[in-house]
């Protein structure tokens, strides 16, 4: 039976991505955090297991962390305890939430804008400019087209470990790439259960995420690739942003 995105992959999400170097992605946000003088207090809009924000506020940034999967922010929660970081969890939709007080930034990592449809980006924009003092820093990566049509898509990857087993079938459509994902977990008894998963990941040109951060009240500051590489053939396209 087919469960709802990150369900079952919430448990297992950092330790099968072991090889994107939390630490070193973490150090880019904090140091471009730092050279555009964005104050303290922060959001992390689909944070997942939580990675970055645990590492921004091990650097004194006071964090708030949303995502839609409860899963996620169940084992964000654990993370967090276990590594001593106070961060405030929340579920939430970047398409509709809201916060009751304004953040002086805000960072969307790792493909959480892939999830919502080009013609919702323009009003879940809109939301993350309500949530942000003014002058305040938007910074958002999504997985660039050239990744999902020339790498991705219609591949399958398989990460074989001892404790679960890896599987995604990837298929390439008009406006989105979506990855058929199955995992086998070992149980206490040694015996492994299955998990399936749908993940839609929507393509977004670069023009597109443009005029939507211009509609809901956004300057692009700079777009550039991941880590800050050139953007041309990059896998990620970071674009940073500033509320008008």
């Amino acid at each position: 039976m087919r469960s709802q995105a990150y369900d079952s992959l919430a448990e297992w999400f950092e330790y099968l991505n072991d090889d994107c170097d939390y630490p070193k992605w973490s150090q880019y946000f904090i140091e471009g955090l730092r050279g555009r003088g964005a104050g303290k207090r922060g959001l992390e809009i689909g944070c997942g297991s939580g990675a970055f924000s645990r590492a921004l506020t091990k650097n004194g940034y006071t964090m708030s962390a949303m995502d839609c999967s409860a899963p996620m922010l169940s084992k964000a929660a654990r993370l967090a305890r276990e590594e001593g970081a106070l961060v405030n969890f929340f579920l939430g939709d970047a398409r509709t939430f809201r916060l009751a007080s304004r953040v002086d930034f805000i960072i969307a990592p790792n493909d959480c804008y892939n999830y919502v449809k080009g013609e919702e980006l323009a009003g879940a924009f809109a939301h993350a400019a309500r949530a942000l003092k003014k002058g305040g820093l938007f910074w958002l990566d999504v997985s660039s087209p050239c990744k999902l049509r020339g790498k991705f898509a219609n591949t399958v990857f398989a990460d074989d470990r001892d404790e679960v087993t890896y599987l995604s079938f990837n298929r390439l459509f008009e406006d989105r790439a979506e990855m058929n994902v199955t995992l086998f977990v070992r149980g206490k008894d040694g015996r492994f259960g299955r998990f399936d998963e749908l993940h839609t990941l929507y393509i977004h040109e670069e023009e597109t995420l443009l005029a939507a951060l211009a509609a809901a009240g956004f300057r692009v500051l700079c777009v550039e690739g991941h880590l800050g590489e050139d953007k041309r053939g990059s896998d990620r396209l970071n674009l940073i942003c500033e509320r008008v």
